[in-house]
């Protein structure tokens, strides 16, 4: 009896994993101002460690776009998770091919197609988050000092 390769009983289809998709990563801030006027700091965010590097799955454009929808490995877990957060303690925004089989089920979990998820369009939402993310860092605290000695993003990446 001859027996062919391509009919066996245990080979098992695989789920086919969507491909690459454009999104804009960012990192969380190592440290961010808190509190009273702004005179603590806290390091990260509550969801994310600092430095955690994040994609940018969705923005709010009614808001101004000062939340963004994030996955990312949360701070206790480990675990990729998706949360909305402030674009303020988002920095270094950069488009970047995600190939992460993890990064791309959670997206088509959440019902995120990628039409959409270009390149150019990765390109476009880097410039404009890059460049509202200093600005909301300094309104949200309305002039309030720096504590002293300050850590925060901005006196870290700002010289003298």
């Amino acid at each position: 009896m001859s027996h062919d390769l391509d009919e066996e009983p245990h080979m098992t289809a695989e789920r086919p994993t969507p491909g690459p998709l454009w999104l804009v990563a960012a990192n969380v801030v190592r440290w961010r101002r808190y509190g009273n006027g702004g005179q603590e700091l806290r390091p990260g965010t509550k969801a994310y460690r600092g430095g955690a590097k994040v994609y940018v799955v969705g923005t709010h454009a009614g808001m101004g776009h000062e939340q963004v929808t994030t996955v990312g490995r949360g701070r206790h877990t480990g675990a990729y998770i998706t949360i909305d957060t402030a674009t303020r303690h988002l920095h270094t925004f950069r488009p970047a091919a995600v190939h992460s089989p993890a990064v791309l089920r959670r997206l088509t979990a959440l019902g995120i197609d990628g039409t959409w998820a270009t390149r150019e369009y990765a390109e476009e939402l880097t410039a404009l988050l890059g460049s509202l993310a200093p600005r909301y860092r300094e309104e949200h605290w309305g002039g309030a000092p720096h504590p002293d000695p300050c850590r925060c993003h901005t006196c870290l990446v700002t010289p003298g």
